[in-house]
């Protein structure tokens, strides 16, 4: 099965929506991990508290890992690729002009580029490239690279879904022979952020065959894959040795073996057979503790809502209202994943620092559900739900709790990329009521304007999949956004907090819980390893004590 780390967008689905469209909108995070020491680097959540690792590393050594996600249909090439295990491998492979670390408050940082962009006025800034870089095949990085990397992404003739994260940029040319200049529509004041969404890549080979590139990419990063897992069970990566930056591969070799089946990465980290895992299943939590250390981290990753807007019964906000009000959503944290996620009472989780109480919490109230219903007279719905593991565990106690309160639900269970496919577009207007899945933007950054415009302004979701698009509501965000763009400290803040009420009132997409990310790990051989509340493993700056 493949997991969609950004739900129902693989490559090929992509390129199919792209078609039925006509024009899809506008779609890494870096888990580098950087500004602190290795003896600062500690880890939390459940079970043993992580330490930091072994003081000497083998350089000669090899990192394993067991994944939980299938390659599928996704390629790397890093304008296109929105599958966690594609978006995994690129973090240590890719590079943009700056990275973002993964945990904490997620520091930006200078990665291709020597130092973090400077500003040379309200709408002109300028980055230089760090002396000496290449790319994996041995050519040098140049300011036209970073140039072609941009375009491709902003030009929509490629349907890049990253471009709608740099909208507010209008063009980026070469200044000199090793820096370029980002010109921007208007001020914005996350621009160091935000660059790192786009991966700088070398315009010869993307040229030279698009596919190719797309199977096995080129890129500046510390590590070098060597093996796609098109035709294996793994992926594996050899140090860069002529990496240039901050981060170098501490190990000689990283091998990744793909094990979608949960008891088969707990036996392989159990048994020594790999280092590292992600998705520790909740229950297994106390077993695996055992053998090795456990970690949950808070995170934005999400299970959400997203309602049929364009038909009844979910034109009605009424109606949208109950569904959230009628959910006993302690009993499905408690139930489904022993406490370790936490129901929603913002469009961000608790610990984000723009975190703002919204103005509506949908705590379980089934009495203000069945008046909601008793006045629009919904008796019956439709909800289709994606079948990834941890979301089977919730959906039937969703179900339960909406029949409760006298509704009768037709459920339906897909594929993630199925479902999108069965959603996308106006021929399907019919087609759902409500669905239920998961979603993790936070991958490519964590700033509140991100992670709204995920949802909430591209086509995408507004107007192919949640039929929102044009409503009052709707524009009343977007004019948010824009605004909220322009401004800076308290004032955004501010009005990032007024769309939070007002999409907490509308609900045309809302989250149920934000789920911790709980990995295992042997912190006896993994050196300076931290966990991270992101999808996916991270091993950049970490080294292994093993041959």
């Amino acid at each position: 099965m493949t997991h969609d780390l950004i739900p129902g967008t693989t490559r090929r689905g992509f390129l199919r929506l792209a078609g039925a469209m006509g024009a899809a909108a506008a779609l890494t995070g870096s888990l580098a991990a950087c500004g602190t020491t290795p003896a600062q680097r500690q880890t939390t959540g459940t079970g043993t508290e992580g330490t930091a690792g072994p003081a000497a590393a083998n350089e000669q050594g090899t990192i394993t890992a067991g994944i939980s996600y299938e390659l599928g249909t996704n390629g790397y090439d890093p304008m296109t690729t929105t599958a966690a295990l594609t978006l995994a491998a690129n973090w240590h492979t890719m590079e943009g002009l700056t990275e973002i670390l993964p945990s904490g408050e997620r520091e930006v940082y200078p990665a291709l580029a020597s130092a973090l962009p400077t500003q040379v006025d309200d709408t002109t800034w300028e980055a230089t490239l760090r002396d000496g870089a290449v790319f994996h095949d041995g050519t040098p990085v140049t300011p036209d690279d970073v140039v072609f990397s941009f375009n491709r992404v902003m030009d929509e003739a490629n349907n890049s879904l990253y471009r709608q994260f740099i909208t507010f940029i209008s063009s980026v040319e070469a200044s000199g022979d090793n820096a370029v200049r980002i010109n921007l529509a208007y001020p914005f004041s996350l621009v160091a952020e935000r660059l790192a969404v786009v991966k700088i890549v070398p315009r010869a080979a993307v040229e030279a065959g698009a596919e190719a590139f797309d199977a096995n990419p080129v890129g500046t990063g510390p590590w070098r894959m060597t093996d796609n897992s098109a035709t294996s069970r793994e992926i594996v990566f050899e140090r860069f040795d002529d990496y240039t930056g901050t981060r170098p591969a501490r190990a000689a070799r990283m091998v990744w073996s793909i094990m979608p089946d949960n008891a088969t990465r707990m036996n392989a980290l159990s048994s020594g057979s790999v280092q590292a895992m992600d998705l520790v299943p909740e229950l297994s939590i106390p077993t695996l503790q055992d053998s090795a250390t456990v970690a949950s981290e808070q995170g934005f990753g999400l299970l959400f809502a997203m309602f049929n807007n364009g038909r009844a019964p979910f034109d009605d906000v009424r109606n949208r209202q109950a569904f959230l009000y009628a959910i006993d959503m302690d009993k499905v944290v408690q139930t489904a994943y022993q406490g370790n996620a936490t129901p929603a009472t913002s469009f961000l989780q608790e610990t984000h620092p723009s975190y703002h109480e919204a103005s509506t919490v949908y705590a379980f109230n089934a009495d203000r559900a069945r008046e909601l219903l008793a006045e629009t007279g919904l008796t019956s719905f439709r909800m289709m739900c994606t079948n990834h593991g941890w979301v089977q565990l919730a959906t039937p106690i969703i179900r339960e709790s909406l029949e409760a309160v006298g509704l009768s639900v037709e459920f339906d269970e897909r594929q993630s990329s199925e479902a999108y496919n069965a959603i996308t577009g106006a021929e399907n207007l019919d087609a759902y009521d409500v669905l239920v899945a998961p979603g993790d933007p936070s991958v490519f950054g964590s700033d509140a304007d991100l992670l709204l415009r995920w949802w909430y302004a591209g086509d995408t979701w507004t107007e192919a999949r949640m039929h929102w698009k044009g409503s009052d509501s709707y524009n009343r965000v977007q004019t948010l956004l824009e605004e909220g763009s322009r401004q800076t400290g308290a004032e955004q803040e501010a009005t990032w907090g007024e769309i939070f009420d007002l999409l907490s009132e509308e609900v045309p997409l809302y989250p149920l819980f934000h789920r911790k990310t709980t990995t295992g790990y042997d912190d006896a051989t993994l050196v300076d390893f931290q966990p991270i509340a992101l999808t996916g493993l991270s091993f950049v700056d970490v080294g292994t004590t093993n041959a």
